[in-house]
C-alpha cells in the first residue's frame, strides 16, 4: 500500500509518522522550513512520553512523486480547491481521496437520499471545481479527532487522541474502506469504519459551528465560554439551529444541547482551532464550520438567526484582519 499525505501539518504529519512506522510506504506533500527538515532529518513524532523518527517521501510539487493508493487531504478546506491538480495526480488512475478535514466536506451531498442529493456546497466547493476536478466518487470521508501539534520544522506532538472515523458516502463497507482502516489499526490508530459517517461529521461539526466562532469574537477559552450565562445562552441557541439543519439533512444527534455544552465545557482551559489560528495570524477556517452549515440551512429552508449573526461578525472580524480563508 502507498499513501501519499497531502498537508503534512500537524494531523497529517502525525498520521505519516504512524503509518510509515507501522511499514506503510508514505509520501508527503509539505513546504517551507518543514519540507527541508522533512527532506533532511525525517519526521519525529512525540508521544505517551516517548519519540519515534521516520524516513518519508516529502516534496512540494506533488507531480514529482508517484501515485498513490490513497491521498489523505490534510489541508484546511478552504486551500483544497487550489490542490485539486496535484490531488488528481497524485490519485493516479484509481487512488481514492481521503477527506481529513474539518467542517462539511465538499462531497457530503453525493449519494445523499432525498432532496439535497448531489446538490454542490458552494462554501466549502467554489464553482464545483473539487467536484469536477476529482470527482466525489473517489472521496472516503474521514473525521479526525486527534490534537497534535508542531513543536518545530519536521517534528510533531500527539496530544490526544489515536480516533480517525473513516466512511464511504454511500455508507457501504467497501474493500478500499476496509483495507485503509486495516493499516490505519496496524498503525496503533483507532479507525472503525462508519456506516452512518454523515452522524459523526456532525457530531464534530456540531460543536464547530458554535464554539469556533464564539471564541474567536472573544478571546475566550471553552471553560469560559460555556461558564459565562449569556455566552452559554447564546451558544444553546446556535447549536438548537445547527442541529435542526443537521436532523434536515438526515443526521441522527444522540446527545441533547445542554449535554454537548457541557463536555465542550469540561476541556477547561482549552483554546479552539479558530482561535489559534486567529492568534497566529492564520486564515480561519469559517466557510468548512460555519458557512456551509448556513448553506445546508438555506437548502433544507430553515432560518437561523443566531448562527447567520455570530457568521456575520466573525467573518468581518477575519477580513479586517486579513485572516478571512478565502482571501
Amino acid at each position: 500500500m502507498r499513501v501519499c499525505v497531502y498537508g503534512a501539518g500537524a494531523i497529517g504529519g502525525y498520521l505519516a509518522g504512524k503509518l510509515a512506522r507501522s511499514g506503510v510506504e508514505v509520501a508527503v506533500i509539505a513546504r517551507g522550513p518543514h519540507l527541508a527538515a522533512l527532506q533532511a532529518d525525517g519526521l519525529t513524532v512525540q508521544e505517551g512520553g516517548g519519540e519515534f523518527q521516520v524516513q518519508v517521501e516529502a516534496a512540494e510539487d506533488p507531480r514529482s512523486l508517484r501515485p498513490a493508493d490513497y491521498v489523505v487531504v490534510a489541508l484546511k478546506a478552504h486551500q483544497v480547491a487550489d490542490a485539486v491538480d496535484g490531488i488528481r495526480h497524485l490519485c493516479g488512475d484509481g487512488g481514492a481521496v481521503v477527506t481529513a478535514a474539518n467542517g462539511v466536506p465538499w462531497w457530503y451531498t453525493y449519494g445523499l437520499k432525498g432532496p439535497f442529493e448531489n446538490r454542490r456546497v458552494e462554501a466549502v466547493d467554489p464553482g464545483g471545481r473539487i467536484w469536477a476536478g476529482l470527482g466525489p466518487e473517489r472521496a472516503i470521508g474521514c473525521v479526525v479527532w486527534p490534537a497534535a501539534e508542531i513543536v518545530s520544522p519536521g517534528v510533531i506532538r500527539h496530544i490526544a487522541s489515536e480516533r480517525f472515523d473513516l466512511g464511504e458516502p454511500s455508507g457501504e463497507r467497501s474493500a478500499r474502506v476496509q483495507r485503509l482502516s486495516q493499516a490505519l489499526i496496524a498503525a496503533g490508530l483507532k479507525a472503525p469504519v462508519r456506516p452512518r459517517l454523515r452522524d459523526d461529521i456532525w457530531t464534530k461539526l456540531w460543536g464547530n459551528c458554535c464554539f469556533n466562532p464564539v471564541s474567536a469574537l472573544t478571546g475566550a477559552t471553552l471553560g469560559e465560554i460555556t461558564a459565562d450565562p449569556e455566552l452559554r445562552a447564546l451558544c444553546r441557541r446556535v447549536m438548537t439551529e445547527a442541529r435542526a439543519i443537521g436532523e434536515a439533512m438526515g443526521a441522527r444527534f444522540l446527545m441533547e444541547v445542554e449535554k454537548r455544552i457541557d463536555a465542550a465545557g469540561a476541556t477547561g482551559a482549552h483554546k479552539t482551532s479558530m482561535l489559534q489560528d486567529l492568534e497566529r495570524d492564520r486564515p480561519l477556517e469559517i466557510d468548512a464550520l460555519v458557512t456551509a452549515v448556513l448553506e445546508l440551512g438555506r437548502m433544507a429552508g430553515l432560518d437561523s438567526p443566531n448562527l447567520a449573526s455570530v457568521h456575520a461578525l466573525v467573518t468581518a472580524r477575519a477580513r479586517v484582519l486579513g485572516l478571512y480563508g478565502q482571501a
